[in-house]
């Protein structure tokens, strides 16, 4: 059979065009949601949300783009497509086998729900009121494994999951990988607990004007390189990034009066997910290629940026005078006090303000509830039990209420099971990228200690921001490092910087 490609890639391409437009769309509508629609109006939001992805995923699943992906993968026009144009099928068939699986009504009555409940939780969790937002986890959770069971499952039904954030991802792997990390780094933290040199932070225990943190966020973020005409700094009770497009990367913080590294460092977050979309090349825009290659590469631009620079002792030799101008009076302690109070290792409760060191312990946490949940089928009305047993067993604190606890995190209220391994994945990837760096950039520390961030982000745009999803995980690591993923780089990276801290 002959392919006329002069037919069939236009039509593939408007296509993909037209679904990237409708996920555009969806993405500022789910942005004003989450950054201060009127709460009466978020019932018809959601059914708004539902409809248009209901539209959206009809072109998915449309006989044309499978028939359009049948001809474009037979051999003679595969050759002819260019590297871009080849991922492109690669990926939309990928995406269409799995959107085909699902009926499209049941695709929408889960958008609606989803949307819903993301309004119930953030309800929920202002109110301490885990009972109100358990009937919407329930049906998210049995959605979910709707859909398992009409994808198939893989070796696991948990694996499913993982596979759409980080390709390839197992739970034996993450088993093995998670239990690794955990056998290296409980004797450190073990060890800076008996440590007498403990930082001091007392300081820190003061109210700082919330506009003085949102000028500074807006500093930094200007110092690292993130173009303002292509995005914006909004403020929501859960920080998140939303690349609609190069040109426009959205993202957002949470200042809390009583705390001044939690907007500091969640927008130095969010701001390394918005430079990775903002630097893909434009030969991508417009397609599903025009995005960060798995969630576990995107978070290690986002931990790469907040912990390897913006924890690091030259950043605050460079920024701290700039700090103290915004907050007169209260940061009088030297540039090293403030550095070491801002890595103190300590078991905490909220994952987001966790340090380096004990994150990766909220993460495991996360990650055995949502395997118990789909591999061992824990209920809703269970989690928060677990959730504090196991706070309790892995970190010895125990929450005092479900918003600091089972409701703390976004996440499971849209659906997102499978996503917090990506946030270790991603300490690992940024560790390991970091050694390179440091290798192929010998005044790497010389351009923090300056204030020269922008070479830094270069460096990244070349080898990694660029390529959008052109490349896949493994084969973007491999390239920038020589090495497929390694925890060892993240054990040292850690046990060099708290050695020094704790005088260990």
């Amino acid at each position: 059979m002959t392919v006329h490609m002069e037919k069939t890639l236009p039509l593939f391409m408007e296509t993909i065009r037209k679904i990237k437009s409708y996920e555009e769309a969806l993405g500022v509508l789910y942005w004003d949601l989450r950054t201060g629609a009127p709460r009466k109006g978020m019932d018809a939001r959601s059914e708004a949300i539902g409809n248009l992805s209901g539209d959206m995923f009809k072109l998915q699943t449309s006989e044309e783009l499978g028939a359009n992906l049948a001809d474009l993968e037979r051999p003679e026009a595969f050759a002819q497509l260019s590297e871009i144009e080849q991922r492109l099928v690669t990926e939309t068939r990928k995406d269409y086998d799995r959107s085909v699986k699902i009926p499209p009504k049941l695709y929408q009555e889960y958008v609606v729900l989803a949307a819903q409940s993301e309004n119930k939780w953030e309800e929920a969790k202002a109110n301490n009121d885990y009972a109100a937002f358990q009937p919407y986890l329930e049906k998210v959770i049995d959605y979910t494994q709707q859909f398992i069971d009409l994808w198939g499952a893989k070796a696991t039904r948990y694996d499913t999951l993982l596979d759409q954030y980080e390709p390839g991802m197992t739970t034996a792997e993450l088993d093995r990988v998670f239990g690794g990390l955990r056998e290296q780094l409980v004797p450190l933290v073990s060890a800076i607990a008996e440590s007498p040199h403990k930082p001091d932070t007392s300081f820190l225990q003061q109210t700082f004007s919330k506009a003085a943190q949102k000028d500074y966020s807006l500093f930094i973020l200007g110092q690292m390189g993130y173009d303002f005409e292509a995005g914006r700094l909004d403020e929501s009770v859960h920080p998140f990034a939303t690349g609609l497009n190069p040109g426009d990367v959205r993202i957002t913080t949470r200042y809390l009066e009583n705390d001044v590294t939690s907007a500091l460092f969640g927008t130095i977050h969010e701001g390394g997910h918005a430079l990775y979309e903002q630097n893909i090349m434009s030969e991508l825009i417009g397609t599903p290629l025009c995005t960060g290659t798995s969630m576990g590469i995107h978070e290690s631009q986002s931990r790469f940026w907040e912990n390897v620079i913006g924890r690091s002792k030259p950043f605050w030799e460079r920024y701290y005078a700039d700090l103290q101008q915004r907050f007169p009076g209260q940061l009088t302690v030297p540039v090293d006090s403030f550095y070491s109070a801002t890595n103190v290792v300590e078991p905490s409760l909220i994952r987001i303000e966790a340090d380096e060191l004990t994150y990766n312990l909220h993460i495991i946490i996360r990650y055995e509830i949502e395997k118990l949940i789909f591999n061992g089928g824990a209920k809703a009305s269970e989690l928060p039990e677990i959730w504090n047993a196991k706070y309790k067993e892995y970190l010895g604190v125990e929450p005092a209420s479900n918003a600091e606890g089972v409701l703390q995190d976004v996440h499971w209220s849209g659906g997102m099971f499978g996503y917090f391994p990506s946030y270790s994945l991603g300490n690992m990837y940024a560790a390991q990228i970091a050694d390179t760096m440091e290798r192929e950039l010998p005044d790497f520390w010389s351009l923090v200690g300056r204030g020269e961030l922008h070479p830094i982000k270069d460096w990244l745009t070349e080898r990694i921001y660029k390529y959008g999803k052109l490349r896949t995980p493994s084969e973007l690591i491999n390239a920038v490092t020589g090495k497929s993923l390694d925890s060892s780089y993240l054990v040292r990276y850690l046990e060099n910087k708290y050695k020094q801290i704790y005088k260990l």
